[in-house]
């Protein structure tokens, strides 16, 4: 895994009520137990570690946001997108 999947999944782990060590980018969010407010958190881990803002419309970007190499691979989207601004 890559440093931005590997700082994912630390951020993950930081705010779940039961850490896993075998997380994977296949693993469901749902699979992880994560509240909405420690979602809500997560987010703005993920926004702080990364210096970016995560735009999110639970009723458009669902698939953004189903599993953590989902969340992975629109991170660093949202890198490259502010790299190129």
């Amino acid at each position: 895994m890559d440093e931005v999947a590997t700082k994912i999944i630390d951020i993950l782990k930081k705010h779940m009520k039961e850490p896993r060590d075998d997380i994977t980018l296949d693993t469901a969010l749902t699979d992880l137990k994560i509240e909405s407010l420690d979602l809500a958190m997560i987010v703005f881990d993920i926004e702080d570690g990364f210096g970016i803002e995560i735009p999110y419309n639970a009723n458009e970007d669902v698939e953004d946001f189903k599993t953590v190499g989902s969340v992975v691979e629109r991170v660093k989207s949202l890198i490259a997108a502010k790299a190129n601004a």
